[in-house]
């Protein structure tokens, strides 16, 4: 057989186009060599995070600190060469590199000994650091402006010769003496926080009740390499800015409720005026005219929520929602208001539906409408908001498979016996991994595609539907808002939430994902952890770990925590629980960290190589093909490049 007929036509033209990146036997060659010796080198180091809620300065100090990472590495290294005092404000140097050393210089302690120490431990930690990875990965993370410098330094052994080691020095010298240390501390600073972690999971829900989600994602949106499960709150925003107007009167709605209103008028220049005026005149009920209180804007964007999530219902017999229709329901007696649900009636709070006729409730009346309109148009066009968005879309997703671990935000719809929920869409069923497949399409038509009135509907159901995947309750805003008997609004949990504390559901769920191994997990958020009871986030005997454990400041009271971080590198998997951060302003002033205890939950009897993941078995196929082209080089099949010369 000859060498032409060993290769089919569809790995010819392969061969041809990978022959123009490698066109030669000594380029193939160097290239296997490269990607054995990456093979061998120890797993790179994920951070999972989840359940943000716009809580940035926390999120911000966690992702400076990666979880307590970098204090580990500087306790390994300088535990016996620096005090405690010392080695946490080296930390804090790192974390905030430009506000300490603008401390520093203002405590006039930036001495020429003091950058030069400074400078030396820096260059230790990241070459501790960079010891996990190839040379040239290093490089292309190194920072553009000092580059070669810091290829140089970290490369200085410390048994080289000593005209080596002056030569160091000297460029460290040189550093402080042309007054540019203060940008290389900056450089090094990021570089280390850069080698400390190589990827990060972000499980869901950046944005709700803190107010600066959106400069967590302009922190995200620089970070070098990350990817996102889309939560409940994330979903919300997106429908909003895809056009959906129940999901932008849900916005609305609960960043007024929360107080939040900074994030729509300062972070997306979405204006509550007009909003405001026409709650002032509905709401206000002979009040003196104001620039639309909180108050009356909640009860005015209540009622436009109602209506518009109505409509959505009454379009969606398939959403199987009736029972969330309540304005055709609200009855007046002798006592006040009522509404009868499920055969019961139940004592309203208020009646404050003054723009609702009982003959047509769900309709909006023209002044309504024209500031629905009006906001959409604002939700639609804000360029930062869509910026953030599309960022959203370009880096996240419902699930994801990494490492054999399954990563999603809520749940996966189990029926009442424990197995796959059916569902129905488009007169299709989907249930497990179909149906997640079939909602992510959806939820990307609805923004890039199928702009149509089914598709944005279809965001509103992936935000509260009794069957979304990224909800998981059956959602009682109604209730909560107007009904004064509290157990009307109990919210009813699908039963994922029962079954996946069994390991027989979690195996049946990752398999379904396409995980066999024995050592594969799910890992979500959305459902906070109370730690303060006993419970733990670690369930199903370690197949499912729940890392919501109430980062949110309102959260922390039922938790007892500040938040579950999950770290998983080359010795297996930790889980960090963090305490609440006391601010910035101590962080900076008394080097105070964010106290995390640690648990080592999976440890591994031998180190997992790159190999053992994701990118080993892409590397493994590439190395495949290059072994492949190498043979046809040498059988003639393809002509090496200096022969066509």
């Amino acid at each position: 057989m000859t060498g032409e007929e060993r290769y089919s036509e569809e790995k010819l033209k392969y061969l041809e186009l990978l022959s123009e990146q490698y066109p030669g036997i000594r380029s193939v060659y160097t290239e296997i060599i490269n990607l054995m010796a990456i093979m061998n080198l120890p797993k790179g180091t994920e951070h999972f995070m989840s359940d943000l809620h716009g809580e940035y300065e926390a999120f911000c100090h966690i992702l400076n600190n990666c979880s307590g990472v970098i204090r580990e590495k500087v306790d390994l290294i300088f535990s016996e060469r620096l005090s405690q005092d010392e080695r946490r404000e080296l930390c804090t140097l790192i974390y905030y590199p430009k506000e300490k050393l603008e401390m520093i210089k203002r405590d006039r302690a930036d001495t020429p000994q003091w950058y030069m120490l400074t400078l030396r431990e820096l260059m230790e930690l990241s070459k501790l650091l960079a010891s996990k990875y190839t040379r040239s990965k290093v490089r292309k993370a190194l920072p553009q402006e000092f580059a070669y410098v810091i290829d140089e330094l970290l490369h200085a052994q410390p048994n080289e010769e000593d005209n080596r080691h002056v030569y160091h020095e000297k460029i460290m010298e040189a550093i402080i003496g042309i007054k540019s240390a203060d940008d290389f501390i900056i450089s090094l600073s990021a570089l280390i926080k850069r080698l400390a972690v190589d990827h990060l999971h972000i499980v869901g829900d950046i944005f709700d009740r803190g107010s600066r989600a959106d400069e967590i994602i302009e922190l995200l949106m620089k970070y070098h390499s990350l990817d996102i499960e889309w939560g409940n709150h994330d979903i919300l925003w997106m429908g909003a800015v895809a056009g959906c107007e129940a999901c932008m009167a849900t916005v609305i709605r609960n960043n007024v409720k929360y107080g939040n209103t900074r994030i729509l008028e300062s972070g997306y220049g979405i204006s509550l005026r007009n909003l405001g005026a026409f709650a002032d005149k509905y709401y206000g009920f002979g009040q003196s005219p104001s620039a639309g209180s909180n108050e009356n804007i909640l009860k005015a964007i209540n009622v436009i929520l109602f209506k518009l999530e109505g409509q959505i219902i009454k379009r969606h017999p398939e959403y199987g929602m009736d029972e969330r229709l309540f304005l055709d329901k609200i009855k007046k007696s002798a006592s006040g208001y009522y509404v009868n649900i499920g055969g019961k009636d139940y004592t309203l709070k208020n009646a404050d539906f003054p723009t609702v006729d009982p003959e047509d409730p769900y309709t909006l009346i023209p002044e309504e409408e024209v500031v629905v309109s009006e906001l959409r148009s604002m939700f639609e066009s804000g360029r930062r908001l869509r910026n953030h968005i599309e960022f959203l879309y370009s880096k996240g997703s419902l699930y994801c498979v990494w490492n054999d671990n399954l990563l999603f935000h809520g749940c996966v719809p189990l029926s009442e016996d424990g197995n796959f929920a059916a569902v129905e869409f488009e007169g299709h069923t989907y249930k497990g991994k179909a149906y997640f497949d079939y909602a992510e399409k959806r939820a990307r038509q609805a923004y890039f595609g199928r702009k149509n009135r089914d598709n944005l509907d279809f965001m509103w159901y992936l935000w509260c539907g009794r069957k979304s995947p990224l909800c998981g309750r059956n959602v009682k805003t109604f209730e909560k808002t107007y009904i004064e008997d509290e157990s009307a609004g109990i919210e009813e949990n699908d039963p994922y939430y029962i079954y996946s504390k069994s390991e027989r559901t979690c195996g049946m769920i990752l398999r379904e994902f396409g995980l066999y191994s024995s050592v594969s997990h799910i890992i979500n958020g959305h459902t906070p952890v109370r730690a303060s009871d006993g419970e733990s986030p670690i369930k199903a005997g370690g197949r499912l770990i729940v890392i919501d454990g109430g980062f949110c400041r309102a959260y922390q009271k039922k938790t007892g925590i500040a938040g579950y971080t999950l770290i998983y590198n080359s010795h297996g998997l930790r889980i960090k629980a963090h305490k609440p951060f006391e601010g910035l302003e101590k962080a900076l002033t008394e080097n105070r960290d964010i106290e995390s205890g640690s648990d080592f939950f999976e440890s591994e009897p031998q180190r997992i190589m790159v190999a053992d993941t994701d990118n080993g078995k892409i590397i493994s196929e590439k190395i495949k093909d290059l072994q492949m082209l190498l043979s046809a080089y040498r059988e003639g099949v393809i002509v090496v490049e200096e022969e066509k010369l």
